[in-house]
């Protein structure tokens, strides 16, 4: 049976009563629209912990554009009826003055790969990301939170704030569920257009073109046929293509142990992210 929270109290009070029995707590944090990426981050969850808290908040701090935010897919009804389904423990859904007050001021001095990729297209971005993740766990104090891969960048970022600030949780970074034709799963996908959903598989059609050619060319040239595919796509605009270290998100070369493929594009009115690993 979900249980939903609105307050920080009230679902403290009840997360005391569970860690009292010594019983686990996997946490997934989501601006909702789930879908089935979501979902697989909650079942991961189950098979590694006792209970399963999955949070839903379209945070302003970590939308740079206003339009963006009031864009954002809202579908509360639709998302409780998933988490029922998938047996999910605990829903915590707060207002944003619940987990705001007026005047509040955040900066964590995450370093450089805050600005480097998304960072540079959405400034800001990370400083709203790791304040309402750092208040997420602060209040539910999970011992373990799931996060996806499709969101590559916001994984490092996390992780260093919760090494910076000390933080008792353990990371698990989730594989990127696809759509049958590759797309990966996002709650922005519903904005896409039939056609624009066409364009869009170029992203993860370069990125497996990558993955199955790259070890028979050199990065560079890897980097330059990527660009070239998805400029050649119609409806399809590159933010950028980087292929990189996977630590420090610096471009990668040949001697880079751990190595990961992001892309960015506007597809149509819809911005999308994708990403491989190519070696680890």
């Amino acid at each position: 049976m979900l249980k939903t929270f609105t307050t920080k109290k009230s679902l403290q009070q009840y997360l005391q009563q569970i860690k009292a029995l010594n019983q686990t707590v996997g946490f997934v944090a989501t601006l909702g629209a789930l879908h089935h990426g979501h979902l697989s981050l909650i079942e991961l969850a189950q098979q590694q912990n006792d209970v399963i808290v999955c949070s839903i908040f379209v945070n302003p701090s970590q939308f740079n554009d206003p339009k963006d935010l009031e864009k954002y897919p809202r579908t509360i009804e639709a998302d409780i009826k998933l988490l029922e389904q998938v047996k999910c423990d605990i829903l915590f859904y707060p207002e944003v003055n619940e987990m705001y007050d007026d005047n509040e001021h955040w900066h964590l001095n995450i370093g450089e790969t805050e600005h480097l990729l998304e960072g540079e297209f959405r400034p800001g971005h990370y400083q709203g990301v790791t304040q309402i993740v750092n208040k997420l766990f602060n209040i539910v104090t999970p011992d373990t939170a799931y996060f996806g891969q499709k969101d590559y960048q916001q994984f490092l970022i996390i992780s260093k704030m919760v090494t910076m600030l000390n933080m008792p949780v353990k990371l698990v970074m989730c594989p990127i569920k696809r759509e049958t034709d590759g797309l990966a799963m996002s709650s922005r996908n519903i904005h896409l257009t039939p056609d624009d959903r066409q364009h869009a598989l170029i992203l993860s059609k370069t990125l497996n073109w990558l993955k199955t050619n790259f070890n028979s060319h050199n990065i560079p040239t890897l980097k330059k046929e990527a660009e070239l595919l998805i400029n050649a796509e119609p409806g399809v605009e590159l933010d950028y293509f980087a292929i990189a270290d996977g630590d420090t998100l610096h471009p990668a070369d040949e001697a880079t142990k751990s190595i990961v493929a992001l892309v960015a594009a506007q597809v149509g009115k819809t911005r999308l992210i994708d990403n491989v690993v190519l070696s680890s």
